[in-house]
């Protein structure tokens, strides 16, 4: 196992991590924006006000996505599992 082979995984990891968190988190960073908004044009200033439409945009995208985020996890950890005779030596 070489620093390059190691780093490489790593980078892989990271990847695959920030593609199937990107849509859920700007989704959500969207619909936030929004709110707030909405909160600074009528002066309402609750807190709480924001996690509920978060909430549901979150489990919409993944509701709609969450098939392809699968394909995509199930894709990496079949690589990783194919490459375990390769780490052990």
């Amino acid at each position: 196992m070489t620093e390059t082979f190691v780093l490489s995984f790593f980078q892989e990891a990271v990847v695959i991590a920030v593609i199937l968190v990107g849509p859920a988190l700007l989704a959500s960073l969207v619909v936030g924006s929004l709110i707030s908004l909405f909160q600074s044009a009528t002066q309402i200033q609750e807190a709480t006000l924001t996690f509920i439409p978060k909430i549901i945009i979150v489990g919409i995208v993944v509701a709609f996505l969450g098939s392809w985020m699968l394909e995509k996890l199930i894709t990496y950890t079949a690589k990783v599992f194919s490459m375990l005779p390769e780490l052990v030596h």
